[in-house]
This record gives C-alpha cells, structure tokens and sequence, in this order.
C-alpha cells in the first residue's frame, strides 16, 4: 500500500520511511510541499503522512485543504510537534483521520497508520475482512488465510489481492493494475501470469475476468 510522508527532519523522515518499509508499506518521502501535491497527482496514495510546518507554498493543514478541493480525499494523519488543542482542531477541520503529536514511538505510528487504512481503505474495523468459500483476509499481517490455515501468497500477489479487496464487486482495469501495481513497468503477458498465479491460489471465479477491460473480485 502506498503511503506519502511530508516531513523535513530529514532524521525522522528517514526513520519513519525505513520502519514503514520494513513493514512492507511503500513510501515515498518529501522536504517540500509544492513537491508532495504534486506526487499526488501523479501516483495513487492511500495514505498521507503530513507534517504541518514545512518548506514550500502550502503547511500541512493547507496541504490536505487543498488537496480536497482538487477532490483528492486521501485518509491522512498530521505527524506534528503542534500541540496545542487549537492546532488539533484545526486539523480535524481540514480533513484528518488522526493526529499524532512529536515525539511519539514509530510502533504508535504504525498502529495509527494500521487503524487508518482499515477505517479507510478497506472499509471495516475488524482485523480480518470475510471472503466466500471460508476465506478471509488478515489485514493487519496482511495475510491470506483459507479457515485457520495460511495461504502462501508472493508480494505482488498480496499487493493485486489487496487493490483486488479494496474495489471488492467493482471492476478493477488494466489500467489501474498496471499503474499500481508496477508503476506501468510491465508487460502485459507477465502482468496477466502474476494475476493468474494469484486467481490459481483462490476458489474459481473469484477473481473474475471482464473481458477486455480488467478483473472483478466477488465478495458477495
């Protein structure tokens, strides 16, 4: 899952982006805001990492306003040394689904990070997401597991199994896995023999194939 840190510490931004990696969370990190606002437009984020004063047009409350009237709605927590009520507040009015205060431990970070994406991406607060046929997903471990056992599944297998989830009974297009997935470094035949690898480990037709537009994955 794709995660943009703001934050010009370059310490704390490089201990954050190392940690959240380990966890295998992709991150891509920024000093300026001019340059994140940017990156946003250019890659699908599912996650917004923002520090409030920081170098460039926009602090990190203005960031995240002007990013929603561009309808640009991506789940953020403000990672700040602000802490006063005021600052808190007015980051919960500019769009925030959590605020954490400097300094703070890198496990609270990712615990924050956990609840975000489950509230946001995955649309539920449970730990594991229900699939037919006694599947489910570990959304915190991140893993696919068939009743009490696990299913091995390669990392791009859980990266398409995860946008898979999160557009669970829409179509998902070439387009959009091909994007981000692999940052359209791929060609098609290899793209669709890692898809077809992912659809072999799940019961048939779960991963639907819509013909010449893309997949859909059926959770009903």
């Amino acid at each position: 899952m794709n995660i943009l840190l703001l934050e010009d510490e370059s310490i704390l931004k490089e201990s954050i982006e190392e940690y959240l990696t380990s966890k295998n969370y992709h991150v891509d990190s920024f000093e300026n805001s001019n340059d994140a606002f940017d990156a946003v437009f250019d890659k699908e984020y599912d996650l917004l990492l923002l520090d409030v004063n920081i170098p460039g047009e926009f602090d990190g409350f203005s960031l995240r306003k002007e990013l929603a009237n561009e309808n640009k709605n991506i789940p953020t927590i403000f990672v700040t040394s602000l802490s006063s009520a005021d600052a808190m507040l007015q980051g919960y009015a500019n769009g925030c689904c959590d605020y954490i205060k400097k300094p703070f431990d890198l496990v609270e970070l990712l615990l924050r990070v956990q609840h975000a994406l489950k509230s946001n991406c995955f649309k539920t607060e449970n730990d594991f997401l229900q699939l037919p046929c006694h599947y489910k997903y570990d959304i915190i471990n991140r893993k696919l597991l068939h009743k009490t056992q696990q299913i091995q599944l390669t990392k791009t297998e859980n990266e398409i199994l995860i946008l898979f989830i999160r557009h669970r009974n829409k179509i998902v297009s070439f387009e959009m896995l091909y994007e981000q997935i692999w940052d359209n470094d791929i060609n098609l035949k290899n793209a669709r023999v890692q898809i077809n690898n992912l659809r072999r480990k799940l019961p048939k037709d779960m991963i639907e194939n819509i013909y010449g537009t893309g997949y859909r994955f059926d959770c009903k």
